[in-house]
């Protein structure tokens, strides 16, 4: 015996409130760029002089960028929950920013940073397609400016590793 189909369509993503930029986010988010800058100046000042603090400096900047980029594509499964009758699309996509960091992190630096640089990039390319969709918009503004700083620092971190 099969289910009788849905009276209503499931409700469109564009149809959901708006999130607003909330000012302890702006806040966070920027301080959220310090363990980006702070490891990108160690790790080029430290250089080839203590090759085991440069080694931890460059591990530690890789882990801190994995975590922010988890927490990217974490994003997607909050918005799906607020969905009526969420896809597979946004529970998916999370969970693609994890795989890709968790490979990035055991890479050597040099080229994991890269990664990385690059995965915040294509997360912000995704966030700037799907963001509307889903109501948060507003956020984009601050999202390029994290991702920039945050892929910035990666790149310098990669090249001083």
């Amino acid at each position: 015996m099969s289910a009788a189909p849905s009276a209503e369509p499931p409700k469109p993503m564009n149809t959901l409130s708006p999130l607003p930029l909330h000012p302890v986010a702006l806040k966070l988010g920027h301080l959220g760029l310090l363990p980006f800058v702070a490891g990108a100046v160690l790790i080029w000042l430290i250089g080839d002089r203590n090759l085991e603090a440069h080694a931890f400096v460059t591990l530690a900047t890789s882990a801190y960028a994995a975590l922010v980029i988890s927490f990217l594509g974490g994003i997607y499964w909050g918005f799906a929950f607020r969905m009526p009758e969420a896809t597979a699309q946004p529970f998916v996509w999370g969970i693609m920013p994890s795989l890709g960091a968790w490979v990035a992190v055991v890479m050597p630096a040099y080229a994991g940073l890269v990664l990385q640089g690059g995965m915040l990039i294509i997360c912000y390319l995704v966030d700037r397609r799907l963001y509307p969709a889903f109501g948060a918009a507003a956020w984009l503004t601050l999202r390029f400016r994290l991702s920039a700083g945050a892929a910035l620092c990666c790149f310098l971190a990669a090249a001083g590793s």
